[in-house]
């Protein structure tokens, strides 16, 4: 569905990305792992039209992405949830999510939208006319990426969205993750949770520095004696 292909990407003339290459293939989740300031952020925000590439290019069933706007990639279907939220937090949580569905092939099917993320999240449907401002941190990462949903996307890009949650509550945003899995929905996701996303994921890319040091399948990498030590503290 989607191919990176070898780019570069800097803030200013500081080079974070190098070389950097990667694919995701249709209702395949694949996740980028690495530690805090490896590049994983400025990856997928390159990927979603946030931020362009010094070099290389980035092919979406074969059309070149990394020459377009953020909208427009939006509007292809990419859809990207930062580890921020970006919630607007004095309009409820029901007024978020319509939001979601704005100037995409999903706007008339706004309800329709509606059902289904209140079937996967019940919670933000008990708190759908609350502010957005009022909820707890998991419940705002629940209203991000129900946002991201309302869009019908075919590519859901979420970055570290385990940020500042609890752990129960990241054990219940991947139970939900992995049903979004079983419904075929692509996804990919940057993550310093390892094991979490190792658990979600058909394949992993490991960042270092900005540059992918091992790839493969996500069993394999989990058996990797070099990556349990450095990412799950397993000698």
């Amino acid at each position: 569905m989607i191919r990176v292909e070898g780019i570069e990407t800097s803030y200013g003339e500081v080079n974070i990305l190098r070389d950097v290459s990667l694919e995701v293939g249709e209702e395949e989740v694949v996740a980028v792992i690495g530690c805090n300031g490896a590049g994983k952020t400025t990856l997928l925000r390159t990927i979603a039209g946030l931020l362009r590439p010094r070099k290389g290019r980035i092919l979406y069933e074969g059309m070149r992405l990394d020459r377009l706007p953020a909208h427009k990639i939006a509007r292809l279907g990419i859809v990207y949830v930062p580890a921020e939220r970006e919630l607007f937090p004095q309009m409820t949580v029901r007024e978020n999510l319509e939001l979601g569905a704005y100037a995409t092939i999903a706007s008339k099917a706004v309800g329709e939208q509606l059902k289904i993320v209140f079937d996967l999240f019940p919670r933000l449907k008990e708190r759908q006319r609350q502010f957005a401002g009022t909820l707890s941190g998991g419940e705002q990462q629940m209203v991000a990426i129900s946002r991201g949903l309302m869009s019908k996307p075919k590519l859901l890009v979420l970055d570290e969205p385990s940020t500042g949650l609890a752990p129960l509550l990241v054990t219940e945003m991947y139970r939900q993750l992995h049903q979004l899995r079983e419904e075929g929905l692509t996804i990919l996701l940057a993550e310093q949770q390892v094991a979490m996303a190792l658990s979600l994921a058909y394949r992993a890319y490991v960042l270092e520095n900005g540059q992918i040091t091992h790839h493969g399948n996500s069993r394999d990498l989990l058996k990797d004696p070099e990556l349990k030590k450095a990412y799950l503290g397993i000698a």
